[in-house]
């Protein structure tokens, strides 16, 4: 086997064997791949908590507003489930021609905010006072999740509110 190994290093490739500086690109070579793909996972998953979070913050605030929306049997209230819903999807009532959303397609077209409501138009609240908002949203992934074989991802959340009223 020496003798084999000898006459590859002087027949053919006498300095070849003996360097080692393609040593570090041949384990380039294998490393970066992994290393981007996993880097750009981090990048991904940091976007999807990132939607969750704006997803939550904008049901946080519209459930705050319609908590403090008065209701009386004589009292008709000037607040409604869509204008909670604007509030949620662009963070303002009556958003500009321009205002972007929250969450790029989470809006009023796309998405449905679930809000119960009476058949006045208030808020349905239980036996202690609390309502539910929730929301269903489809995540809109990079080609890298269909590459690496990850189905849709679907983003739930919900905000439970004390009704406080005016």
């Amino acid at each position: 086997m020496t003798a084999l190994r000898n006459f590859i290093r002087l027949r053919f490739c006498p300095s070849f064997l003996a360097r080692e500086e393609g040593a570090v690109l041949a384990e380039a070579l294998v490393a970066v791949p992994f290393v981007t793909l996993f880097a750009a996972g981090i990048l991904e998953f940091g976007n999807i908590f990132w939607e969750r979070m704006q997803i939550d913050a904008g049901l946080r605030d519209a459930a705050r507003y319609m908590s403090r929306c008065r209701q009386t049997e004589t009292f008709v209230s000037n607040c409604s489930a869509s204008t909670a819903k604007l509030i949620a999807f662009y963070g303002t009532q009556s958003p500009a021609a321009n205002a972007k959303l929250r969450v790029p397609g989470w809006g009023p077209n796309l998405a449905d905010i679930v809000v119960a409501v009476n058949a006045k138009g208030n808020v349905a609240v239980d036996a202690d006072g609390n309502f539910t908002i929730s929301t269903t949203h489809q995540y809109e992934a990079s080609p890298l999740f269909g590459w690496l074989g990850i189905d849709a991802i679907t983003i739930n959340a919900s905000h439970e509110e004390r009704y406080i009223g005016w």
